[in-house]
């Protein structure tokens, strides 16, 4: 037996992206992961921004289909130079 966790597909998959404090971070992550999902889980979106306004969070479910999918929506993610760090 694995002890590796599964995960079955279709299903719920939260996102957090760590990014520099840009005005226009959330449109750039919800263009990213609309590139590979059918868009977000309705009223799942949020943007918390650090103590100091440098960084911001922004949160995000989706309905993930694959680990090809996932894979691929890390990958876009974290080219955008923005982008520190995807959880």
């Amino acid at each position: 037996m694995s002890d590796t966790p599964t995960i079955e597909f279709p299903c719920e998959y939260p996102i957090k992206v760590i990014a520099d404090n840009h005005p226009s971070m959330r449109e750039t992550v919800l263009a990213i992961v609309s590139r590979h999902a059918q868009g977000p889980v309705e009223g799942s979106v949020s943007v918390k921004n650090s103590r100091e306004n440098t960084y911001c969070s922004v949160r995000v479910s989706i309905v993930a289909t694959g680990e090809a999918q996932l894979r691929a929506l890390h990958q876009d993610l974290i080219a955008e130079p923005l982008v520190r760090l995807v959880l």
